[in-house]
């Protein structure tokens, strides 16, 4: 009688499961479990409805029950391998699959699943293997394809993903994450309107897709202008498809976070204009979409501690520009006595700078996700929250949405206003700003002494790379151009034909970014420039692969001056210069970010190498050229000057002061 009845409820539990009625499904395995309680093939059904229903923990203890008895079960094993990553326990997952596959290896939706969770490891490396070991088994699996792209974009294997993108879209036309991934890629690369159309593709598909509505308002800044884009067009596109975005983004469509940071308005800063409004706008639009992540106990007040509780929230604990130059001093100057430092490590990317944070922090937190990061933010109740690079990276930008501080604020990291109202103060420094400057900013701004950081010269040793190997002429002078290529704007390529035209033999040498499609448009945009001039480009300019430090300070060696690019200036490679003894050519800027250089050069008594005008530009750069005994001059002066711009210590006591006196206001 029980098995009879055993089979009529299971076989009507199958039937509503599979006609999608999981509630009345759930009745009758219910019923089979209240029979028989170690039914294997009812405990695991009732696990799967927990899987669709989103209750992992309950579905990862049904399936395990299944597994003590029959512990062969391919279809198991996978299934609380979808459990485990549910409740984003991915090493988990992993083995889950990976057991999966002992007993069915030849099934390619486990490989697909088993790379999904090497993916959110993330094990890119790992996930691209599965990944390709399930297309090995179903070509046509258009999801595998997708995320295949995924993982290869990680890697920057752009023209892999950009592939793979498309093999998706060749099997399934509709595909809208292909679509918006193939849309982002292109973004990357700087092929707006393709990205555009891409993105378009998307919407069209699925018209509830905020991460693709996204996307497309961002794409309409341009990474690398062609003589025939306009700027001005391009910011009044941006404004209008903020506006579009505000008033589809209803209240009924804020779920989810994904969409803040997916892409970011981050060539904005590129352009020489005051980008306050715009981003106080798009920055407005941030906050409303992270209000759900918003605690409810909001922080009032600093905490009764002897020492200030500081953490710092950043994508970029390991060697990286902004680590160089900024936060690296924080960790090893900050005076222990009177401060707690905290580091919320939000990346991947970890190396012995990374290790060297651990060791100087009281707390050090690496990659979570969104929730459990504010959750570890709200248990540590840190007194003041320092951001050094708001918009560079999603998670950052997302948490930064959020009061989890009495006091918060932005640094230069990324040399622009945040535009969030969720920030305090903007960290700057006294030789970058000049008269007025706090218009530029939604935040008050604090400008601490000199260069506002403590920078510690890099212990490098140079070395020579073979430069004809490079294709370096050692004939002629040599003009180092180390920005990369969104900092190059049309309105000044004439400074290069001007200079090639007045020397008739010299070699300006740029670096080919990681993503090569950026350096190409340059490459293009300047050789036009010079085909219009009567100049041949390819005697002039070479673009060469990017080099390690030891390289770069080689080629430096070699070079008679660096042309730092107009308006967006760069400090890392200018103090980098004057490690070198390196002449370095600027333009004072209109903006914070176009004045790195000039103050670099004014704090090391170098005035007369900062240029007022294009032509001043010029014209300074034809003397360093020229004029062997003052460009010798320079040298020695740089060589007598320099040291005041390394190890200053007057940043982080002004910095130690604010902090202390902004807590306790």
């Amino acid at each position: 009688m029980n098995s009879s009845s055993i089979a009529l409820d299971l076989e009507q539990g199958i039937a509503f499961h599979r006609q999608g009625d999981l509630r009345e499904a759930r009745a009758c395995y219910s019923q089979v479990l209240r029979i028989q309680g170690d039914h294997p093939q009812a405990l695991h059904l009732m696990g799967m409805i927990c899987i669709a229903e989103e209750d992992y923990a309950q579905a990862v203890t049904l399936i395990l029950h299944v597994l003590q008895g029959q512990p062969m079960l391919a279809a198991s094993h996978f299934n609380l391998g979808i459990a485990y990553k549910g409740l984003e326990q991915f090493d988990d997952a992993v083995v889950a699959f990976r057991s999966a596959l002992l007993i069915a290896p030849d099934d390619p939706d486990i490989h697909y699943s088993l790379g999904n969770a090497l993916q959110a490891q993330p094990d890119m490396p790992a996930a691209i293997i599965a990944y390709r070991q399930a297309l090995a088994l179903a070509p046509q699996h258009a999801d595998a394809h997708n995320n295949l792209g995924v993982a290869l974009e990680s890697l920057l294997h752009l023209d892999d993903a950009l592939a793979a993108y498309r093999k998706a879209l060749a099997i399934r036309p509709d595909h809208p994450e292909a679509c918006n991934n193939l849309g982002s890629a292109m973004q990357d690369q700087g092929e707006m309107t393709a990205s555009s159309a891409s993105y378009a593709r998307a919407i069209a598909s699925q018209p509830e897709y905020a991460e693709a509505r996204w996307g497309l308002a961002m794409c309409g800044l341009p990474a690398v202008c062609s003589m025939q884009d306009s700027l001005a067009e391009s910011r009044t596109g941006f404004a209008e498809a903020l506006e579009m975005l505000e008033t589809w983004l209803t209240p009924q469509r804020l779920g989810s976070a994904a969409i803040v940071g997916a892409k970011q308005p981050f060539y904005l800063a590129y352009q020489d204009e005051n980008n306050r409004a715009l981003l106080s706008r798009y920055g407005d639009l941030c906050v409303r979409l992270m209000q759900r992540w918003q605690p409810h106990d909001r922080p009032t007040g600093i905490s009764s501690d002897t020492r200030l509780k500081v953490g710092i929230v950043s994508a970029h604990i390991h060697d990286h520009s902004v680590w160089n130059a900024i936060v690296r001093s924080w960790l090893q100057h900050l005076d222990s006595m009177r401060f707690s430092l905290a580091v919320f490590h939000l990346g991947d990317r970890q190396d012995a700078e990374t290790e060297f944070a651990r060791t100087r922090a009281q707390y050090f937190g690496t990659r979570q996700n969104l929730d459990a990061w504010v959750e570890t933010l709200r248990e540590h109740q840190p007194d003041v929250l320092i951001y050094p690079e708001i918009g560079m990276d999603a998670m950052t930008l997302q948490l930064a949405c959020l009061r989890l501080a009495p006091v918060q604020i932005a640094a230069w990291g990324h040399p622009e206003t945040s535009g969030l109202s969720t920030m305090d103060f903007y960290l700057s420094a006294q030789a970058f700003e000049t008269a007025g400057a706090q218009d530029n900013y939604r935040e008050k701004l604090i400008a601490l002494p000199n260069l506002g950081c403590c920078y510690a010269a890099l212990p490098v040793a140079a070395i020579s790379p073979d430069m004809a190997a490079l294709g370096i002429a050692e004939d002629r002078p040599l003009l180092l151009c180390a920005g990369t290529p969104f900092k190059y704007g049309p309105a000044h390529d004439h400074v290069f034909v001007a200079l090639a035209r007045e020397l008739k033999a010299c070699q300006f040498v740029f670096f080919t970014h990681s993503i090569p499609n950026l350096s190409d448009r340059l490459q293009l945009r300047l050789k036009q420039r010079f085909d219009e001039a009567g100049l041949d480009f390819e005697r002039y300019c070479r673009f060469i692969p990017w080099q390690r430090r030891a390289a770069f300070y080689g080629v430096m060696a070699r070079a008679d001056v660096m042309l730092d690019t107009i308006g967006f200036s760069g400090f890392n490679t200018a103090m980098q210069a004057m490690e070198c003894g390196l002449p370095v050519v600027t333009r004072e800027g209109r903006f914070m970010r176009g004045n790195l250089a000039s103050g670099i050069l004014r704090r090391a008594g170098l005035p007369d190498l900062v240029a007022v005008s294009d032509e001043d530009y010029i014209a300074i750069t034809l003397r360093l050229v020229r004029d062997a005994a003052y460009g010798q001059s320079v040298r020695d002066r740089i060589d007598r000057g320099r040291s005041v711009l390394f190890d200053d210590l007057a940043p982080i006591r002004a910095l130690e002061d604010f902090l202390l006196a902004a807590a306790r206001h």
